[in-house]
């Protein structure tokens, strides 16, 4: 998983959108529990924004150069399937898709 020591080299900014207490948002909240201190080392000056909001969907949102945004739903995806859309994230930054 060499990919997630480059998030920082393909994105300005990630930010991950859950409820404390939805059941919708469960496997997001076990994602950051498992991943948040490893890509954090990783990336020790990337920003890595967690933000709980009661009601909210599961979103995952990605800031690249330029202002350019993508959101991935997260609703409904499971822990390695949250893991494998931050894959596609920073790929597709990495090539500027």
């Amino acid at each position: 998983m060499a990919w997630r020591g480059s998030i920082s080299k393909s994105m300005k900014e990630l930010r991950i959108l859950l409820c404390q207490s939805s059941p919708a948002s469960a496997p997001t909240r076990t994602f950051v529990e498992k991943n948040y201190k490893d890509l954090k080392s990783l990336n020790p000056k990337f920003p890595i924004l967690i933000r709980e909001c009661s009601g909210i969907q599961p979103q995952m949102w990605a800031r690249f150069d330029m202002g350019v945004e993508r959101c991935v739903n997260l609703d409904g995806l499971s822990e390695p399937q949250i893991l494998k859309a931050l894959e596609n994230l920073v790929k597709s930054g990495a090539t500027g898709a």
